[in-house]
């Protein structure tokens, strides 16, 4: 690697290799502008690009968030209405994003095909630095008025756009409202003060002024940072954005920056309320305590701060997580605990969910004889040490089975980078580990931190967010008497101007581009072969097992995979709880905490999880296993496989007070997450009649397994029901332990002999069940109609139809149907013009089902309206070769996305388990290139037809007053 190897208007500043990444990195600026360059040179091919800008908002007005959309609305080289999801269609990207962060706003993009690396990049280049901001994209994405009748001056005035809505979604969430509030008291000063994103009552005093100001003084690349990871050469990268977008610019000498924040000289203890629409408001309160600790930008403190954490919170065992999980004060620690690293200056968190709001004072008072203790007592030495030894695990495990490795890299390092710190020291964190180990030897170090940051340190904030059940409505009205004011003071010409601006925004929404101005690859570019992994042929031994070799730096990765027993439906209902507390509870001689201890020392995690899919050409039919899951580094692999027997041998399902705190934590996770997964519980909820493994994952994942989990937490605060639910878990226990099981290693080809015989060694006595009958579910195969009442300001729609499984001729089609619809329709009407966040559909071949569903969404009806015309849309389109072409690109690129290496190697495993081995894979992949825009209207028309619809939405009480009768309402 010649990372010095620079275009001339760039000057080489430093690099440095990271051996335990395989990678290295180089920092680079621009002559003229002073941009920054940061690039990761490594062996892998799918390149990564990302340019971020400084951007510090001085309100929550959500200007940066709202600019971070309409940039993407169009640009000086690329005039079409909306290139950024255009080229999300004509691309073969295995990622395209933008994000706005609390001080940052950034565009990335992936791609493993060169020439659509550099058309991407020519777009983003151009979006960015030379972006139009028409008006009227700044009325879509941001906000606008329109009469709620179109055309009708005298109906009522309405709020639209689709950042206002993604907000009022985002804000629906009890944690962000807390988030939000949290940081507003512990910076009072400085821009995290504001909600970046955009606070709903707030956004509508955005004027496209002040957007377009914003842009000019923060989109400059005095301002930028440019981030590449891949092979590519770093010369040609620069020559790019030196010619499409840094030649035609000048150094600007004004220096964006966030200051550090002013100091309080003593704790600061306040109480909010949130939103929550139901009658019991018991146990719903939060309380979090926050302290503002260093800069983010000193490695040595970063890194201190990330172990310190770790000691107080990682696991069960950790004392302040131990303190929160066991007090009678609330059910579950908040999901606010831990280290914040990426603003200026680092923040600490820990808090408590299901309390009271006159707990505030005896909460805080546990924080702080808790941190107390572990001060005066100090912290068991191989405590510390384990959790030095999950750092270092994290820092050598190579992911990139969500966000593409490289742009993990990148994120990871960019805080460092936005606030002119040292990026690469953030990557190669080895001297700062070989520092701590040092510093870890002093018994006092810990105890030490904890009192300097965290018990004299003045600025900390106390934080009680307790539930208001009207305030919804107050905000309704506010927002309704505001909205009656803008329309007093409107005249007759400024009425019609509010009307001509929403005629004008629906012509221009209507009008249709010229995206041949736009690079697109074509099928000729899309590789012949899938490339999947392949298994090694092992002599056949006692075992059942599967060895994949693969670059895993150093670690190993053990699954032990049983076949799921025949179970009733209560049994199935468990099953979550199960999988979670089978190792999350004591395990033969150790109790639940020195058990998570001793997995923190050896393990980078030991986790369980159930797998069930349809069958390749019958839906009904069905596989299910328990999956047990661990990773470890390559020294400790044996300890990995003796543990994970003793796991499955000896766990112990008699800790019941563990129990019940799992269970409440359990509960509580899964009432949050329904605002951020709305639509994904919608569609389950829409699919659960069709299928028996979709029936499965509704009561298991589902919104009936949010209302079976809120009844069993409940249930068990009886001595008698909770030692009933222990015996039941340790039953389960007893048939899942003796089914068949299989193993499947994934590590280097080094470790494969060792790890071989240490899985016979510990696993070749175990004994299986003599008769054994697997699990089956079953048949089911009708719709719903329901809405699903929950405390929310937007709804998640979501529209299903039965249709066919993998091996059926029409699954391609079907498969391609879903983009074609998405990009051709759905993204017009739902989310330009319905105002709604998102919206998509597509074929589930597990289940055999076609979805439609909607996010963050104002409307219902309309919604699902355009869910139906959707297929008249399609039956109309006449020459679309260029739309199809579009969507079996979109569909071929998600089939096509890497993975890590351990990832792609259990993907391939557990595929083939269920009957999609590569080859079947392959010939699926096949017909997908072989789809044609007939293909598309045929199974459109036979399986898309309303009277076969089954229709799911999570709505709000007072939405669903205004929706038909014959909808069946669950309270959640």
């Amino acid at each position: 690697m010649h990372a010095e190897l620079c275009h001339p208007t760039f000057r080489f500043l430093q690099s440095r290799a990271v051996e335990a990444l395989n990678i290295e990195v180089a920092e680079y600026e621009h002559i003229e502008t002073g941009a920054r360059h940061y690039h990761i040179a490594s062996d892998h091919d799918e390149n990564v690009f990302l340019v971020a800008f400084r951007t510090v908002p001085e309100d929550s007005r959500g200007v940066a968030h709202i600019l971070e959309h309409t940039a993407l609305c169009g640009s000086e080289r690329y005039p079409v209405r909306d290139p950024f999801f255009m080229m999300t269609r004509r691309s073969l990207n295995t990622f395209m994003n933008a994000f706005t962060s609390s001080d940052w706003t950034a565009y990335p993009f992936a791609s493993q095909n060169r020439k659509d690396f550099f058309n991407l990049l020519d777009v983003y280049l151009d979006a960015t630095f030379f972006s139009r901001l028409d008006p009227l994209d700044f009325a879509q994405e941001g906000h606008r008025v329109e009469f709620a009748e179109a055309g009708n001056a005298e109906s009522p005035l309405v709020y639209k756009g689709v950042v206002y809505n993604e907000m009022k979604g985002a804000m629906s969430s009890p944690v962000s409202t807390l988030w939000q509030t949290l940081t507003r008291y512990l910076f009072p000063t400085t821009t995290y003060h504001h909600n970046s994103g955009g606070e709903p009552d707030c956004i509508p005093d955005l004027s496209y002024e002040d957007l377009i100001e914003f842009y000019r003084s923060h989109y400059h690349p005095s301002n930028a940072v440019f981030m590449t990871f891949g092979d590519l050469p770093v010369a040609e990268l620069q020559q790019r954005f030196e010619d499409n977008a840094l030649s035609r610019f000048e150094r600007r000498d004004e220096v964006i920056a966030v200051d550090d924040e002013k100091r309080y000289f003593a704790p600061v203890r306040v109480e909010e309320a949130y939103a929550l629409s139901q009658d019991d408001l018991s146990q719903s309160t939060h309380h979090v305590m926050g302290w503002l600790l260093p800069r983010s930008i000193d490695l040595d403190d970063l890194m201190q701060a990330h172990l310190l954490s770790r000691v107080l919170l990682d696991n069960s065992s950790s004392p302040l997580r131990a303190a929160l999980e066991s007090t009678e004060l609330g059910s579950a620690p908040s999901p606010l605990c831990g280290l914040e690293d990426s603003n200026r200056e680092m923040g600490f968190m820990c808090g408590l969910e299901g309390s009271e709001p006159e707990h505030a004072a005896a909460f805080e008072q546990l924080v702080i004889d808790t941190l107390n203790t572990v001060a005066e007592e100090g912290v068991p030495q191989d405590m510390v040490e384990a959790q030095l030894h999950q750092l270092e695990l994290s820092q050598r495990e190579i992911t990139g089975d969500g966000y593409p490795f490289g742009l993990q890299l990148i994120l990871a390092s960019m805080p460092a980078a936005i606030h002119r710190g040292n990026p690469i020291g953030v990557l190669d964190i080895d001297p700062a580990l070989e520092k701590l180990r040092e510093q870890i030897k002093d018994p006092q170090f810990i105890p030490g931190l904890i009192r300097r940051w965290l018990l004299d340190n003045p600025h900390r904030v106390r934080l009680t967010l307790r539930p208001d059940a009207e305030l919804a409505d107050r905000r309704d009205a506010a927002e309704a008497s505001r909205l009656e004011q803008i329309k007093s003071t409107l005249n007759d010409e400024q009425k019609q101007a509010v009307i001509e601006q929403a005629e004008a925004l629906e012509a221009r929404q209507q009008q249709v581009d010229d995206d041949s101005i736009l690079p697109c690859v074509t099928l000729e570019d899309v590789p012949a072969e899938l490339h999947l992994p392949t298994a090694a042929d092992l002599a056949q031994g006692k075992l059942d097992t599967t060895w994949f070799s693969a670059g895993t730096n150093g670690l190993v990765y053990q699954q032990v995979i049983l076949d799921l027993p025949q179970l009733s439906e209560q049994e199935q209902a468990l099953l979550p709880l199960y999988t979670y507390c089978l190792t999350e509870l004591g395990c033969g001689e150790r109790d639940y905490r020195a058990n998570q201890a001793y997995q923190s020392q050896i393990t980078g995690g030991l986790s369980a999880y159930t797998s069930l899919r349809g069958g390749v050409d019958d839906e009904q039919r069905v596989a299910g296993y328990l999956v047990m899951s661990g990773k470890a580094l390559s020294v400790n692999s044996d300890k990995l496989t003796a543990l994970m027997a003793e796991t499955l041998e000896q766990a112990r399902f008699d800790e019941q007070s563990r129990i019940r705190e799992i269970v409440a934590q359990q509960r509580a996770r899964r009432e949050q997450g329904i605002t951020g997964s709305g639509h994904a519980l919608a569609m389950m909820a829409a699919t659960a009649q069709f299928a028996p493994v979709a029936r499965f994952s509704h009561l298991t994942r589902g919104l009936e397994g949010v209302r079976r989990v809120k009844v069993l937490d409940k249930q068990v605060q009886d001595t008698d029901a909770l030692a009933a639910l222990a015996g039941e878990l340790a039953a389960l226990h007893e048939r899942i332990k003796v089914a068949p099981r299989r193993y499947l290693l994934v590590a280097e080809e080094e470790h494969q002999q060792a790890m071989l015989e240490q899985l016979n060694q510990y696993w070749g006595g175990l004994s299986t069940a003599e008769s054994f009958a697997p699990l089956s579910l079953s048949s089911t195969r009708e719709g719903v109609k329901q809405l699903w009442l929950t405390s929310t300001q937007v709804n998640f729609c979501a529209c299903a139809f039965p249709t066919v499984p993998t091996g059926h001729e029409d699954a391609a089609a079907l498969t391609v149907l879903g983009d074609f619809l998405r990009n051709g329709y759905l993204h017009r009407a739902i989310r330009e013009k319905g105002g709604a966040y998102g919206a998509g559909a597509g074929q589930d071949n597990g289940d055999a089902v076609f979805r439609f569903f909607s996010y963050r969404d104002p409307r219902v009806e309309g919604t699902l309206d355009d869910f139906v015309q959707a297929v008249d849309w399609l039956a109309s389109c006449k020459d679309e070769q260029q739309r199809l072409q579009e969507a079996i690109l979109g569909v071929i690129s998600s089939m096509d996305k890497p993975g890590s290496p351990a990832g792609e190697a259990k993907s391939t495993y557990h595929s083939s388990l269920f009957g999609r081995t590569p080859e079947v894979r392959q010939a699926f992949r096949q017909q997908i290139l072989a789809v044609t825009l007939d293909d598309l209207k045929r199974v459109a028309s036979t399986y898309l037809q309303p009277e076969r619809a089954s229709v799911a939405v999570v709505t709000s009480q007072k939405t669903a007053e205004s929706l038909p009768a014959d909808f069946e309402r669950i309270e959640i």
